[in-house]
């Protein structure tokens, strides 16, 4: 699935992934491939997503907002305020503070 993470100040990443996990308002949820569409309002906390590889990544550039997790390198992290995710047809729109 391709996921997109568009912030005020740019968008931060837009790259395809295995799956992502939020912070929802009722608690944290994952979306995998094929996630039945959904919009939900996120809380501050992490977002976890979850790549196949990071060899393409350069997450120099992104001014480390996006982290490497410390115990898996498939895996890259983001602290977000708040936000909102949609998913509709295998791609993923989170728009974060």
């Amino acid at each position: 699935m391709f996921l997109e993470i568009v912030t005020p100040e740019a968008i931060l990443f837009s790259s395809e992934i295995d799956s992502i996990s939020v912070p929802g308002v009722n608690g944290e949820f994952q979306m995998l491939n094929n996630h039945a569409p959904i919009v939900s309002i996120l809380k501050k906390g992490t977002v976890q997503i979850h790549m196949h590889s990071q060899e393409h990544l350069e997450l120099d550039d992104l001014s480390g907002k996006l982290v490497p997790h410390a115990d898996d390198d498939k895996i890259i992290t983001l602290q977000i305020a708040s936000g909102t995710v949609e998913m509709k047809d295998n791609k993923v729109i989170l728009l974060a503070d």
